[in-house]
């Protein structure tokens, strides 16, 4: 058995004899929870693959046999950071008025609260997108679109439902994403500007509020 299969293992429950492996699914989150350790720990200056693969048990081959480069470890961050940050409704859920709907998908988690990583990444994107403008685009894709995509399918489902009438739906989730959501801006410029999560529920609350009455949708 290789070293890196000695080491690249789930060291939460040590046993005799030989190590399960990781799924690659498991290997990958393992990976990123190694990424946010590293990145609380050292800043992004420090935050560099060694770094990321000695946190995580593992040989820089093995990292890079996962992740290609510190770019799609940046990716693969941010996309798991907006999966977690939408709540996926499930079939009793879809049932709920339009209002409770958008509520359950978009309101301010415990994701919400864990922003200090996303934000460094932001910024590391937008002062190399001039020399990586395919990890720019490739970032971008895989974030903010996310919650636009979910909330258009809820606004679609609420035409059908006769809740509301709404003529480009991508267009109205851009708008009620861009509402709800806090500018990034103020974090990008002050990074040490701590986060205040009252304003930043209130302002969810307002923003939809007013779109739902803008949408002529009940608002609960």
């Amino acid at each position: 058995m290789s070293a890196d299969s000695d080491q690249d293992h789930d060291a939460a429950t040590p046993r005799r004899g030989r190590p399960r492996a990781l799924t690659p699914d498991e290997r990958r989150d393992l990976i990123l929870d190694a990424l946010q350790a590293v990145f609380d720990r050292s800043g992004m200056a420090g935050t560099t693959m060694s770094a990321v693969a000695t946190e995580a048990g593992m040989s820089k081959r093995t990292l890079y046999a996962v992740f290609d480069d510190r770019a799609a470890l940046l990716e693969a961050f941010t996309e798991r950071h907006m999966s977690r940050a939408v709540h996926r409704l499930d079939p009793e859920e879809q049932a709920l008025p339009l209002a409770s709907r958008l509520r359950l998908l978009m309101a301010p988690s415990e994701a919400t609260r864990a922003l200090n990583l996303p934000f460094a990444i932001l910024r590391t994107i937008i002062a190399e997108a001039s020399e990586r403008p395919d990890m720019a685009r490739r970032i971008f894709a895989r974030g903010m679109p996310a919650l636009r995509a979910a909330v258009a399918v809820e606004l679609d489902r609420a035409n059908a439902r006769g809740e509301a009438r709404i003529e480009d739906t991508e267009a109205a989730a851009a708008l009620l994403a861009d509402m709800a959501r806090p500018s990034p801006l103020d974090r990008l410029v002050d990074p040490a500007k701590p986060m205040d999560f009252e304003a930043i529920e209130a302002r969810f609350d307002f923003g939809l509020r007013v779109f739902l009455r803008g949408i002529g949708a009940a608002e609960d």
